[in-house]
């Protein structure tokens, strides 16, 4: 899979635009264009935790901080796993206790970005190293753990975290790891199983890295957003609710220039799509892949994980893929679900005949050449296939599917009954490079204008 391409007309460099004037709570930033040092990093609070480990994570427990690689687990409770398995693996439990995650915690800084419609991890690594590395310095002390990773497949951004490593000698040794590009390379099994030396492919579970993970210890794999919002929180417990209640998110779709940019939970996504340029869409592809589809109906809603996951859509890695009037919504399906397929570590036969059959009866959907039972089947799949795989690809693809059943079933009964022009006129570009969102340019003066700050465009929004 590619995911860095070069900017071309069809695929503009992303813009970043600001939330508002740069705060302290902001992960953007102040200068989101060019990499931070140390220096100046340390001059805004960085490295200087005004709490204790224990103290820290009281406050992220109060805050509610989840997590933001996609599954939105909150991070106070993952941190606090990991540092009772250390201490069990210490001597302080049973035999069967310390034999199930033996050895001193591992914490790793995870930056490798699946979704293809993402970039926020890449361009964290590359423009806010010292943020992530302080974030991982603090997960340490609050596990307990001694070594610490930085796993990534992005060659710019393990350069900048080298660099960063160099310019402030971090407390405790951190290696960077880096791993080809995949969907499947970032799920936690797979990470942990790349450290180790092995493929990054996902394996069964139990156990979960909390439990023995990274040298048989229990290990933490947190998202570099995640960590970044964690070393924030440390300078600044004071701000800790807008801290954890704000999140980068990726925006494109429409022939827009694709944006990052920093928003606080609760703005409705209808109003995010108006800011973005696409201001009447048709709906839009959630969180990356994961969410699958939404109809326009649904883009009242507010972007906070609890009220989508309500609606049966998920943020997920906080990308968002407008659809406007002229994309067919079952050709996005298709484009999606291709992708996924194509991603398949082929470990598990379930999701390499699984996805590969939805990517197929998609396929014929729109082609106009599906069998009247097509709906039908992929209903059942959608159904059945979620949780049979070692990772959540089957999960991606089956939940597509059935997102776009309910979302379109107008659009679906069109597609049986004959070709879609629309398919039909997009079908020579369509595949999984439509998907791919390029890193913003770091290091370099903005590609577009300065976009007026979004909470200028936002204000009014509940």
């Amino acid at each position: 899979m590619t995911r860095s391409l070069p900017p071309t007309p069809t695929h503009p460099l992303t813009a970043i635009r600001h939330p508002t004037t740069p705060a302290p709570g902001s992960v953007l930033g102040a200068t989101p264009y060019a990499t931070e040092n140390a220096e100046a990093y340390e001059a805004t609070g960085g490295y200087a935790a005004a709490v204790t480990p224990d103290e820290l994570l009281h406050h992220l427990d109060a805050c509610g901080l989840r997590g933001r690689g996609g599954a939105g687990f909150p991070a106070a409770v993952k941190l606090r796993a990991v540092r009772e398995h250390g201490r069990r693996g210490r001597g302080s439990g049973t035999r069967g206790e310390r034999a199930a995650g033996a050895g001193t915690p591992v914490v790793v800084a995870n930056g490798e970005e699946g979704e293809p419609g993402s970039v926020k991890d890449r361009w964290l690594l590359r423009a806010r190293p010292h943020l992530v590395l302080d974030g991982l310095v603090h997960a340490a002390a609050v596990t307990g753990a001694a070594h610490g990773y930085v796993y990534l497949s992005d060659p710019e951004a393990a350069r900048r975290v080298r660099e960063a490593l160099t310019e402030r000698v971090p407390p405790l040794p951190i290696q960077v790891v880096e791993t080809a590009a995949g969907y499947v390379a970032g799920e936690e099994t797979a990470v942990v199983r790349r450290i180790d030396g092995g493929p990054a492919l996902p394996t069964a579970k139990p156990p979960r890295p909390f439990e023995r993970g990274v040298g048989g210890a229990p290990t933490l794999v947190a998202n570099v957003e995640t960590l970044a919002r964690i070393a924030l929180v440390a300078a600044r417990p004071d701000l800790r609710e807008p801290i954890a209640r704000s999140t980068l998110i990726t925006l494109s779709g429409g022939g827009v220039v694709p944006e990052l940019t920093e928003v606080p939970y609760g703005v409705p996504l209808r109003a995010l799509a108006a800011a973005h340029g696409t201001p009447a869409p048709a709906g839009a592809l959630m969180g990356g892949l994961f969410g699958g589809l939404v109809d326009a109906r649904a883009l009242d809603l507010p972007l906070e994980p609890g009220a989508l996951a309500a609606a049966g859509t998920a943020l997920g890695c906080g990308a968002i893929r407008f659809l406007t009037a002229d994309v067919c919504p079952v050709g996005a399906a298709a484009e999606a679900v291709g992708h996924l397929a194509a991603e398949s570590a082929r470990q598990c036969g379930v999701c390499v005949s699984g996805t590969a059959a939805i990517s197929d009866a998609l396929d014929r959907l729109t082609s106009g050449s599906a069998e009247p039972d097509t709906a039908e089947r992929l209903h059942r799949w959608a159904r059945g296939l979620p949780g049979r795989g070692a990772c959540g690809l089957l999960d991606a693809a089956a939940g597509l599917a059935g997102s776009l059943l309910r979302a379109f079933p107008a659009q679906v009964r069109a597609h049986l009954d004959g070709p879609c022009p629309v398919c039909r006129a997009h079908a020579p570009g369509r595949g999984p490079h439509r998907l791919v969102v390029p890193v913003p340019a770091v290091g370099t003066p903005s590609p577009t204008p300065p976009a007026e700050p979004m909470a200028a465009v936002l204000e009014g929004t509940p």
